[in-house]
C-alpha cells in the first residue's frame, strides 16, 4: 500500500470514528428531558435544580450493566455510593428536591443503559409538597399540590413497572421513605410506606424497608442519624451501608 493510500484510509478511518462518536452522543443527549421538562409538582427551587443535575449527567452518563441509585437530597447527598459500599460501579442519581413525578421524567436514561439493578428511594418532598402550607422555611412556590398519598405510591408502582417493561433484566429495588423529626409527617409517611409495601404483591420490585433501620421508639428519626430531621449525618450514611451491604454484594 502507497504512502498516499495510507493516509487517505487513516484519515477516513478518524473521519468515521469522530461521526460515530458524534452520533453516539447525540443519541445519548435524547435520553434527558430537556429544559422545557419540568414537573409542576416542583418548587420553584428545585425546577432550576433539577435541570442542572441532568446537564451534570448528561456530561457524565451512566454505562450499561452499573447500580443507579435514584432518588432526591438524601440519595444526591450521599456522594459517592460506590466509595462508600466499596464497589466500583454504583452510580448517584439523586436530585435535590425531587418527587416521584420528576423521577417519571428521567427514566430514559436509565432505562436505555440496562442497568444490573436501580434503587429508589423516593416520596419525602412529595410529601413536603402537600403540607407546604404547615412547614415553608424558604418561601417556596409551587405550581400544583400531590393529590394524595396514593398517588405518590402509584407513581412509585409506575416507575418499577416502566423499568421492568423496558429494561426487564434490571433489578428493582424500592425503600421505604424514611423517618423525619417532624411530627405532622408521621402518619402519611406510615400510609406511604405501607401501601409501597402492600404494592410489592405486584411483582415489580422489591421493598428495603429503611425506615424501620432509621425510625425510634416515638416514630421519629432517631437523632444521631439527622442534621436536621430530615437529612441524614455521617453517621446515618453507614448505618445505610450496613443494612444494604449484603443485598449489594450479591449483584456484584
Amino acid at each position: 500500500m502507497s504512502k498516499n493510500l495510507f493516509s487517505l484510509h487513516l484519515f477516513l478511518g478518524v473521519v468515521l470514528s469522530i461521526s460515530v462518536q458524534g452520533i453516539a452522543q447525540e443519541n445519548v443527549k435524547t435520553l434527558y428531558p430537556t429544559d422545557s421538562i419540568v414537573s409542576r409538582y416542583h418548587n420553584d427551587w428545585t425546577q432550576k435544580h433539577y435541570q442542572g443535575r441532568i446537564q451534570a449527567f448528561e456530561k457524565d452518563p451512566l454505562s450499561f450493566d452499573e447500580i443507579v441509585f435514584i432518588g432526591n437530597s438524601i440519595t444526591e447527598k450521599g456522594g459517592d455510593w460506590a466509595e462508600k459500599f466499596e464497589m466500583d460501579d454504583i452510580r448517584n442519581r439523586g436530585i435535590s428536591g425531587d418527587l416521584s413525578d420528576g423521577v417519571l421524567k428521567r427514566l430514559a436514561e436509565p432505562i436505555h443503559f440496562k442497568p444490573r439493578a436501580v434503587f429508589l428511594l423516593i416520596g419525602i418532598n412529595d410529601l413536603f409538597n402537600m403540607y407546604h402550607d404547615v412547614e415553608n422555611r424558604h418561601n417556596l412556590k409551587y405550581d400544583r399540590i400531590v393529590p394524595s398519598v396514593e398517588y405518590i405510591a402509584n407513581n412509585i408502582l409506575k416507575i418499577a413497572k416502566e423499568i421492568s417493561a423496558k429494561s426487564p433484566s434490571t433489578k428493582v429495588y424500592v425503600r421505604t421513605v424514611l423517618p423525619t423529626r417532624r411530627e405532622f409527617l408521621m402518619d402519611d409517611i406510615a400510609h406511604l410506606n405501607d401501601l409501597i409495601q402492600r404494592n410489592e404483591k405486584e411483582g415489580f420490585y422489591t421493598v428495603i424497608d429503611l425506615y424501620s433501620e432509621f425510625v425510634d421508639k416515638d416514630g421519629m428519626m432517631i437523632r444521631d442519624f439527622t442534621v436536621d430531621g430530615v437529612h441524614l449525618t455521617e453517621e446515618g450514611y453507614s448505618h445505610w451501608v450496613s443494612v444494604e451491604k449484603s443485598i449489594l454484594e450479591l449483584l456484584q
